[in-house]
């Protein structure tokens, strides 16, 4: 069964490139026609399209259907063309007339869209309680291993000295940008757009207000052909959320990898988290950081793909849109485990002790040893070229003052003010 068509005389390969891979995508969206066909169901009876009888009727198949969906009960087999026909066909086959009355005053344009946009409302929500989860665990880190000491780099050459509390919670406070990314992305997607129709809206006199409320939509899309011109938008919305938090998650495992490093050492995790070697007995690698790091640089190239899909499609609906579905239902999938297994991971951290105490580190410490000339009166500039020519030649003594290095920025954590911040950018 195919909504738009009138007879079966669709070529079959015609019929397979189109449809694609809709009929897998579709069922994470199922439940989601669902609840918008019972709104949309609910206000054609409040019009009078529907009458009460008849919209009972369909309310009790529609929520049959749903728990079928719930119990994992629920396909769309070859012969329906996506969920929205696979549900049409249920009403029909259960109600016939009246089954046939539901489409009344929607087209599958909003009908994707209003499926879609509530999907990612409760998905945005699902990587919003994720990534608050690994923003709790590395502030427990942070607060755990804020005097334990390891070297800053810049241009990864050694520069001054750094904390762990300092790196775990840097990445914690990152979290909270991407956090306001996801809530621009569901605000975004709290626009109604059912009763768009296919762009032109209805000339039944459909009450889109009813359906806002009913859908929990905290707004209307009140432009009939901006409802339709937010299609792609409101996936790439998401998308650009996904693209910060994979920013986020890829720079913390490069860091780990490059701290995991034998020349460095300074981490290590037990043997359940590292992976061997075929052949080198003594190889524990980084397997589940370098995936996690190519998985999210990965979903950071599809902002891009997403733009490029549109970059030539004038106003109304057009095929091209389909392809956002997939590729933004694997980038959810994609980063939540992403999410999820680097919170499992980062939790079993060994971190090395007295990291600083290497004589390699010697050059780390330029600054404490400037600042003191600055303390007993150089300027900055003649502290600066004192201590560049006691390196040299070779008279530097590194000003190993750990409890001093604490005092400053690398002591001063703000965990309380960061924790504050994220409570506010989730309330």
């Amino acid at each position: 069964m195919k909504l738009w068509n009138k007879e079966n005389s669709l070529n079959e390969k015609i019929e397979k490139f189109t449809v694609g891979k809709d009929r897998v995508y579709d069922l994470y969206i199922a439940k989601y026609d669902v609840i918008a066909s019972i709104a949309h169901a609910k206000m054609l009876n409040k019009i009078g399209i529907l009458k009460n009888d008849e919209s009972e009727k369909i309310l009790n198949v529609l929520d049959d259907i749903g728990k079928d969906i719930s119990s994992g009960n629920f396909n769309i087999e070859n012969e329906f063309e996506d969920v929205h026909s696979k549900i049409e066909s249920i009403l029909i086959k259960h109600l016939g007339v009246i089954g046939k009355k539901i489409h009344t005053g929607r087209s599958r344009n909003d009908q994707v869209l209003v499926a879609t946009q509530l999907f990612l409302k409760d998905e945005t929500l699902l990587i919003k309680e994720l990534t608050v989860k690994l923003f709790d665990t590395l502030l427990n880190l942070a607060e755990k291993n804020k005097n334990k000491l390891l070297p800053g780099y810049t241009h990864l050459q050694v520069a001054m000295p750094s904390s762990f509390g300092l790196w775990f919670s840097s990445y914690a406070e990152n979290l909270i940008d991407d956090i306001l990314y996801l809530n621009t992305a569901y605000k975004i997607n709290n626009q109604n757009p059912l009763g768009s129709g296919a762009g032109f809206g209805s000339s039944f006199k459909i009450d889109r207000d009813f359906t806002t409320e009913e859908l929990k939509f905290d707004e209307l899309k009140y432009n009939v052909v901006s409802a339709q011109l937010s299609r792609g938008k409101v996936e790439k919305s998401v998308i650009i959320a996904i693209n910060s938090i994979a920013s986020t998650l890829s720079r913390l495992s490069t860091d780990v990898c490059f701290y995991m490093s034998q020349e460095l050492n300074f981490i290590s995790f037990p043997n359940e988290i590292t992976t061997g070697s075929s052949i080198m007995p003594h190889k524990k690698n980084p397997d589940v950081f370098e995936l996690i790091r190519a998985k999210c640089n990965s979903l950071q190239s599809l902002v891009n793909e997403f733009n490029i899909l549109s970059i030539n499609l004038s106003s109304g609906y057009h095929r091209d849109m389909q392809l956002y579905k997939g590729k933004t239902i694997e980038a959810i999938i994609e980063i939540k485990d992403c999410l999820e297994i680097l919170d499992f991971t980062i939790k079993k951290i060994k971190i090395r002790d007295n990291i600083l105490e290497d004589n390699k580190y010697d050059y780390v410490f330029s600054v404490e040893n400037l600042n003191e000339l600055v303390e007993k009166g150089y300027s900055f500039r003649d502290a600066y070229m004192k201590i560049s020519d006691d390196i040299k030649n070779n008279d530097f003594i590194p000003k190993r003052d750990f409890k001093h290095v604490l005092k400053g920025s690398i002591g001063n954590l703000c965990l309380d003010k960061i924790k504050e911040k994220m409570n506010k950018a989730i309330n």
